[in-house]
């Protein structure tokens, strides 16, 4: 019972399924969220009951830049796991790939070449981007494409208690740039929050499944156990 209520009111671990926070997570990390940051709701709960919402206690808005685990509106049964760009008040549109928040564009600075993974194990080139928020918070983007298919959005206004999130695989995630019924987050309202991505807890190479099981064991990325998620 103990468990329970910890799991419950402090943190709780969560696995990354798709590549769609690539660089940052990567498919088969084990994270650790915290769920006090923000205040608790039905959506905190560790297993999904359908309840009428009754909005958060304790509530406190996340910060621009934080890695936010939360139940996605179109089935509130599923839990992804995206970045916060902008907070309520706040005018968000992308143009040509540059996200630009009130009207300024963010910071992005070349930072090579890297390796973004598909939901099926195979791997494609990217070009990796150091992003920094008006806030001044930096964290690492994947961009696939010249010319993606989310690279040019309409300015949208960030409604109260609404969040604008997105992955930073930019070319290969549903988010905020994607209203809900076409299966992406739309608007996330913050009632559907569970928590604050903190650390990085475990990280396997599920690509190994498919090798002989005495391999599996060289699954594991060590270098990644126990690090902060930025």
């Amino acid at each position: 019972m103990l468990v329970f209520l910890a799991k419950g009111a402090l943190a709780e671990p969560f696995y990354v399924p798709s590549a769609s926070m690539e660089p940052t997570l990567l498919i088969g990390d084990a994270l650790l969220a915290s769920k006090f940051p923000y205040g608790y709701s039905t959506a905190s709960l560790p297993i999904h009951v359908s309840l009428p919402e009754t909005g958060r206690v304790l509530a406190s808005t996340p910060k621009r830049g934080d890695v936010v685990v939360f139940r996605w509106p179109g089935d509130r049964s599923q839990v992804w796991v995206k970045r916060v760009i902008g907070l309520p008040g706040d005018r968000i549109q992308v143009q040509s790939g540059m996200v630009y928040i009130n009207g300024l564009a963010t910071q992005v600075k070349p930072d090579g070449i890297g390796a973004a993974e598909d939901d099926n194990g195979g791997s494609e080139p990217a070009r990796r981007y150091v992003e920094t928020l008006p806030d001044g918070v930096s964290h690492p983007i994947f961009k696939l494409y010249d010319h993606g298919r989310l690279d040019n959005t309409e300015e949208v206004l960030v409604p109260p208690d609404h969040l604008f999130v997105m992955g930073d695989n930019r070319d290969n995630s549903a988010d905020s740039r994607v209203p809900v019924r076409s299966g992406g987050v739309g608007l996330l309202p913050m009632d559907n929050l569970v928590g604050r991505v903190d650390a990085i807890v475990g990280s396997w190479d599920l690509g190994v499944r498919n090798q002989p099981v005495s391999t599996w064991l060289s699954g594991f990325r060590m270098a990644r156990f126990f690090t902060k998620v930025n």
